[in-house]
């Protein structure tokens, strides 16, 4: 049997955690390392135990989850991936858990069996944002003039392929055409079963190429795939 993912929980209140750590801890591949009840503490204890994975409450005292997320992020060595946890759908909350580094993002009062996946999803590497939500948590960086892109609606975009960016992004160079391909059905919100099926090959070969494009790109996940290329031209306005 495989090793087990370890995950630290974090929230301010008590009677949370004891709920998630039950639903978590009765699946034979979970195990719940340590708990902290703010951000602060969150940050000192993944220091220490350095986990897998870190479910993460958005809104607490003392530090707040996106800013700890930041922290975490910041320690150096194997960083674990961050899952946010949140009471309500706040698509602020999302682009800001995504550029501190989160790799995922699920509501407090989803089903039992969707937190559960959504841990081996985000364990996993792949995205937790369903496309539509992505796509528009995306567009919304892009209409933000803080990250110094041009203002654009979320229906206004579209995959182009990799070569037409690649001359102004040398990371996109040292992709090869397939990986290029791939990068850009990502960027569209396909699953790797659904690349699969657009390029004609395995799912397995799908993995290979994700696996490293991210390493070439820098990236540890398929979420902040999207991210990079949104933000390289990889998906562009319609003209």
């Amino acid at each position: 049997m495989s090793e087990k993912i370890r995950v630290v929980l974090v929230d301010d209140h008590q009677l949370v955690r004891m709920g998630f750590k039950l639903i978590l801890e009765s699946e034979p591949d979970i195990v719940v390392v340590g708990e902290a009840t703010d951000g602060r503490e969150a940050v000192s204890v993944v220091a220490e135990l350095r986990p897998d994975l870190v479910c993460m409450d958005v809104q607490m005292p003392v530090l707040d989850g996106i800013a700890a997320t930041r922290e975490i992020m910041q320690l150096g060595g194997a960083v674990p991936r961050v899952l946010m946890l949140t009471t309500f759908r706040d698509e602020a909350a999302v682009r800001d858990s995504l550029r501190a580094g989160a790799s995922g993002f699920v509501l407090k009062n989803s089903p039992p069996e969707t937190l559960v996946e959504a841990v081996r999803v985000v364990h996993s590497g792949d995205a937790l944002l369903d496309p539509q939500v992505t796509r528009g948590v995306i567009a919304g960086m892009l209409q933000d003039p803080a990250e110094g892109a041009p203002s654009q609606p979320a229906d206004a975009l579209q995959a182009v392929p990799v070569s037409q960016s690649a001359a102004e992004h040398p990371t996109l160079a040292s992709l090869t055409d397939r990986e290029g391909e791939v990068l850009a059905l990502i960027a569209e919100g396909l699953s790797n079963a659904d690349i699969a099926q657009r390029l004609f090959v395995s799912e397995a070969t799908v993995k290979t190429h994700v696996s490293n494009l991210l390493a070439k790109i820098g990236v540890r996940d398929r979420i902040h795939a999207v991210i990079f290329a949104y933000n390289v031209g990889v998906v562009a306005p319609v003209e």
